[in-house]
């Protein structure tokens, strides 16, 4: 029989015969669902946490100087915390040490930030992040100004009153109004705002917009900056190469600095958006290194049930056989239709599975804070597993019908 044929046979069994198609298919559609929809979401999220997460939070090619990290994503021992919580702080002579003998050319910035109210009227707006930094953080964090300007070196200097805010506190506070010139009140000091941030967007559903910039001189340094420590140094060289030569320069400056012995461990932190990722992309390994056994699980499942219809086709159509092979049907030929048959139920299956994790990875998407970004090699993978196992699957079924005596056969009713 032509393949053609086979597949055409294949195809009309399925229209015809509903609801044991859809047992048939079933196994195998939840499988290559499950593949696709998993790969989707975690693809999407190793895209988000890199461009997104880390980027955003470390900066590309940026390093911080800290008292410990910021960004934790696994779970850390009680001792350990309070060891981190034990270390010396971070202070503005370690900032000006650092800064001063780094060799790699590199752009810094002092940074302190805490949660504070902005008033402007009768207007609050609550729970802000107020940053105090240098005029250089708006490269490091590669903030685009929208309206207005940045503050400059002179008016860090001078520890001038001035505020760059995100695109939320201008939308919110000054609504209707252009913020450009206007007043916002931090702790009954006024300040000016200058300009306003690009839209910066959301993270896991959080608006990365609710801040405002200061001068780290200015006089709200006093409730961010207390007694002379600061949260954290910023790095940012050129490229990779440079920022890792700048760390290790820095590093070493630093345990130089605080008089530690080669055995000892560092009693401050580097943080790199790499290192920020390590414990996401522990998780992925793991979603990852389990998911095959998952979805061969259900293809296995699966595929049992398509053998099993396989054979009930095999009996139900056994007078078939028997006037095909009496008519002059080889055993290859009986053996080829029954496996395409099997492999055509099987790849419908894994197409529609297909299908619906493409749907549900979207629907994800839509509804929860979780990115997902197809992966082709996914979907080449789902449909060449269903194909896979509808071939395995009609194998025996197809040996059994292929064996038949045609003038048993002929005889079955």
């Amino acid at each position: 029989m032509p393949l053609f044929e086979a597949v055409r046979m294949a195809l009309r069994t399925i229209v015809t015969q509903k609801l044991k198609s859809f047992f048939s298919l079933i196994g195998v559609l939840i499988g290559v669902t499950f593949l696709i929809a998993v790969v989707s979401v975690v693809q999407g999220m190793n895209v988000y946490m890199e461009d997104q997460f880390a980027n955003r939070l470390v900066g590309l090619n940026a390093f911080q100087l800290r008292q410990r990290p910021s960004i934790v994503m696994e779970n850390v021992p009680d001792s350990v915390w309070m060891a981190w919580r034990r270390r010396p702080r971070i202070t503005y002579a370690d900032a000006d040490y650092t800064k001063d003998r780094v060799a790699t050319p590199v752009t810094t910035s002092v940074f302190c930030s805490d949660r504070m109210t902005l008033e402007y009227g009768a207007k609050r707006a609550k729970d802000i992040e107020l940053m105090g930094a240098e005029e250089t953080i708006f490269s490091i964090r590669n903030y685009d100004i929208a309206q207005g300007r940045s503050f400059s070196a002179q008016e860090v200097e001078n520890g001038a009153r001035v505020l760059v805010v995100g695109d939320l506190i201008a939308e919110k506070l000054y609504e209707g109004l252009d913020p450009i010139g206007k007043e916002a009140v931090i702790q009954g000091v006024p300040y000016r705002i200058i300009g306003v941030v690009a839209k910066q967007g959301t993270l896991f559903g959080l608006s990365m917009d609710k801040f405002a910039i200061m001068p780290y001189t200015a006089p709200a340094r006093r409730y961010i900056c207390p007694r002379n420590v600061l949260d954290e140094v910023q790095f940012k060289a050129e490229d990779q190469v440079a920022m890792q030569a700048a760390m290790d320069e820095v590093e070493a400056l630093m345990r130089g600095r605080r008089h530690l012995k080669p055995q000892q461990e560092n009693n401050f932190h580097l943080q790199t958006a790499e290192g920020a990722l390590s414990g996401w992309q522990k998780i992925s390994g793991i979603l990852m290194t389990a998911l095959p056994g998952l979805v061969a699980i259900s293809l296995v499942v699966g595929g049992i049930v398509i053998m099993n219809i396989m054979l009930m086709a095999v009996s139900e159509r056994t007078r078939e056989i028997g006037i095909r092979k009496a008519l002059g049907a080889k055993r290859r030929d009986i053996l080829a239709q029954f496996v395409v048959e099997s492999a055509t139920l099987s790849t419908v299956g894994a197409a529609l599975g297909v299908a619906t994790g493409i749907g549900l990875a979207f629907v994800v998407r839509a509804l929860t804070p979780l990115p997902a970004a197809v992966a082709p090699w996914s979907i080449a993978t789902g449909v060449a597993l269903g194909m896979l196992v509808g071939v395995c699957a009609g194998v025996y079924p197809a040996l059994r019908a292929s064996k038949l005596d045609p003038i048993v056969a002929l005889r079955a009713e």
